[in-house]
């Protein structure tokens, strides 16, 4: 879906939510034993415009941060380091994979050092599916993974119950045309 379509539903939302909010109702306290009459109506609650302001305020920009943090911010990422013929990086792994996102070059061998620090069950295990690899990660060990990655393109590794989420991004090599004359 567009990101501006999103963002006008949002902002017509904000305004019909502005336009009832002078028409909240409320029923009365239940300290007192109402009279016959006073059970079947409600007595409005007066607040201030600026109570009013303050809390549709809060709401969008509540709803403005829940946006951008999961339309808008991207993921920390980084290249892999070649040395020699394998392109080589070290991945944190605490409450997620950082870098959660890992560019490297096709055709060449990829090894991720995975340095486990979270001790939850959840991330004891690191599953490539794409490459059929499933691994087990030994807490505050590193434990390297080599894989080849022949075909450019997005490739998800996950945790052991899919909650935590990294891409290791394929990119073609480059190969530069050397003209000798």
């Amino acid at each position: 879906m567009n990101k501006s379509v999103i963002l006008g539903k949002i902002i017509s939302l904000s305004l019909l939510l502005v336009g009832t909010s002078g028409v909240a109702i409320a029923q009365m306290a239940h300290e007192k034993s109402p009279s016959p009459e006073q059970t079947q109506k409600f007595q409005r609650i007066e607040q201030p415009l600026w109570a009013k302001g303050f809390v549709t305020a809060g709401g969008i920009g509540l709803i403005g941060l829940e946006l951008w943090w999961f339309l808008l911010s991207k993921p920390k990422s980084r290249h892999a380091i070649a040395q020699g013929s394998i392109q080589e990086i070290t991945v944190i792994v605490d409450g997620g994979y950082e870098p959660s996102q890992i560019i490297v070059n096709s055709g060449q061998i990829v090894r991720l050092k995975f340095n486990r620090k979270d001790p939850s069950n959840c991330l004891e295990t690191v599953r490539f599916t794409d490459f059929h690899i499933a691994q087990e990660l030994p807490l505050n060990q590193v434990t390297s993974i080599e894989l080849l990655p022949e075909k450019p393109g997005r490739y998800e590794f996950t945790c052991g119950m899919n909650m935590f989420r990294g891409v290791l991004e394929v990119q073609p090599t480059k190969v530069y045309n050397q003209n000798v004359t």
